[in-house]
């Protein structure tokens, strides 16, 4: 085998071992006890890591033309717009200021008389 197959085999068992760790990661942080805005914030961080990593070694984006990197950014940004609007219309409440999120009690019909 060649130098440079061996070099890309230990590099690929490098960032296997790095997505293994981000897995482990993941699983791990789901299990703490933290708010549902930092749980989202620290998978989004591990899921962009690992991402990265698949991306650019396993898909060999990292040598490609300037338009992918172009692509790849513009996701991103896509990316973070759309999150941040899910997190930030979390606490968006104007609704219940008009009712509008009440829902009405269900009515139990009334024993009918027997005559």
């Amino acid at each position: 085998m060649s130098e440079a197959v061996q070099k890309q085999i230990k590099q690929y068992l490098i960032i296997g071992l790095a997505l293994f760790i981000g897995t482990v990661l993941t699983v791990w942080v789901a299990e703490l006890k933290v708010t549902i805005l930092t749980g989202i914030i620290i998978a989004v961080i591990i899921a962009t890591i690992k991402s990265t990593l698949v991306a650019g070694y396993f898909m060999h984006l990292l040598h490609e033309r300037k338009i992918i990197y172009q692509i790849l950014l513009l996701t991103a940004v896509f990316t973070v717009v759309m999150v941040g609007l899910v997190l930030f219309s979390h606490s968006d409440q104007q609704g219940a200021q008009h009712g509008i999120f009440n829902v009405p009690a269900k009515q139990v019909p009334a024993a009918a008389d027997h005559h």
